[in-house]
């Protein structure tokens, strides 16, 4: 039975070689466009994830504003204060936060170093904030600690960018930086990273000291914003809610007014642009499916010819009584062999652009290449792709066969 349906397959090869060049040509383009199309969503997705992250992951960003509604006879428009002992009351109120810092900030600073000056943003904050904001420190430094918090050390932890500013491509830790001719020691540097999210500019050009130590200097009691990590992210609308009814008693607003804290939600961000991502990730593979399609349209077209000829031979089968499925597997089978044989090649050929635009990336500087990403040829785009190509020659197979089987025995015995 193999043999015969080998002998078969190869007859129609030799029969049809031009149009079948044609058709596997087809297949071995449309598999390279699902397959680039797929691994380019998916490079995308991951780099752009990757750059929202930059900012923190899982947190939570509240900033004290004014009300826009009046509560308990007191007028709206009020400005609403917060102060670092809020945040303990906060964390003792609400069990669901994980993490949490008050963050004072400042940009009339001047920073030197040599004969390096410059005015960067400058903020206090707890040591917790420099996980929860991803500040990553390089191997030879450090963030800033409880020991720097409770003796109000003078200790610096530069960004990146700052560093090099500051220092050139000198390395800053151990070194001093003078914050309006006060000394402060740098205990670490950022360690390079990709950032979309933002507030106040990146954090590359931002320097942090301990919390008591900012208010020791500048005196000035009310936090600019405060950054919040719940222990589950699931339960970020519950956390934001907590805040504000916590706050609201204390400072007297409406616990619904959500001007009174302004919240920025980055889970909630980071779901919502996973599933914008997912959306065109479909598109991206229904574009590649269509082009696909056109591929087997030819297989189709193949199938039919080859149907054509077969004719007699099917009016012979069907007069010895042969069944439907002896009819219709050889040809379903023949069409799914010759997507197969396109898919694989195409399949390897999305393969080996993808490897080679990663290895043009790695040594290229492009700022387009950059937000786009590096295409990721995946085990499930691989799956995506085959699933499609199946598809594909059972379609391009069924419809040929499901014509051969109707064939009456007579009228096929008469075919000339």
């Amino acid at each position: 039975m193999r043999t015969a349906f080998f002998r078969q397959f190869l007859r129609d090869v030799r029969a049809q070689k031009l149009r079948l060049t044609l058709t596997l040509f087809g297949i071995v383009w449309g598999t390279v466009s699902v397959a680039l199309l797929l691994a380019f969503g998916e490079g995308l997705r991951a780099n752009v994830l990757k750059e929202i992250r930059g900012l923190g992951e899982n947190i939570v960003i509240g900033w004290p504003m004014r009300t826009s509604k009046p509560w308990q006879g007191l007028p709206r428009g009020r400005q609403i204060r917060v102060t670092e002992e809020d945040m303990d009351l906060l964390a003792a109120e609400i069990p669901e936060i994980s993490s949490i810092s008050a963050e004072f900030s400042t940009s009339s600073v001047r920073f030197r170093a040599g004969r390096n000056v410059i005015v960067p943003q400058l903020t206090g904050v707890e040591p917790a904030f420099g996980e929860m904001r991803n500040l990553i420190p390089e191997a030879d430094g450090r963030f800033t600690n409880d020991l720097d918090r409770q003796r109000r050390r003078r200790c610096i932890f530069l960004g990146d960018e700052l560093r090099t500013d500051l220092f050139g491509a000198e390395s800053a830790v151990g070194r001093y930086v003078y914050l309006n001719n006060v000394p402060f020691l740098v205990v670490g540097v950022m360690r390079e990273k990709r950032q979309m999210g933002m507030y106040g500019g990146p954090d590359e050009d931002h320097a942090a000291i301990p919390l008591s130590t900012f208010q020791a200097l500048f005196g000035d009691p009310y936090l600019d914003d405060m950054v919040v990590k719940p222990r589950d992210p699931s339960r970020a609308e519950h956390v934001k809610r907590r805040i504000n009814e916590v706050l609201g008693a204390k400072y007297r607003f409406d616990p619904e007014d959500s001007r009174a804290v302004y919240v920025w939600d980055t889970i909630e961000n980071a779901r919502t642009f996973l599933k914008v991502m997912f959306g065109i990730e479909v598109f991206l593979g229904i574009i590649g499916g269509l082009t696909l399609l056109i591929g087997g349209i030819g297989v189709a077209n193949i199938m039919y010819a080859a149907v054509k000829q077969r004719t007699q031979a099917i009016g012979v089968q069907m007069a010895l009584g042969a069944f439907r499925a002896d009819v219709m597997g050889p040809i379903v089978l023949e069409a799914v062999a010759i997507t197969c044989v396109g898919g694989a090649a195409g399949i390897a050929a999305g393969w080996g652009i993808v490897q080679g635009l990663g290895f043009v990336q790695g040594h290229v500087e492009s700022q387009a290449m950059e937000f786009i990403g590096t295409p990721t040829f995946s085990l499930p785009i691989a799956g995506v792709t085959v699933l499609i190509l199946g598809m594909t020659g059972l379609l391009a197979g069924y419809f040929p066969s499901r014509r051969a089987a109707r064939v009456q025995p007579a009228e096929a015995l008469r075919h000339e």
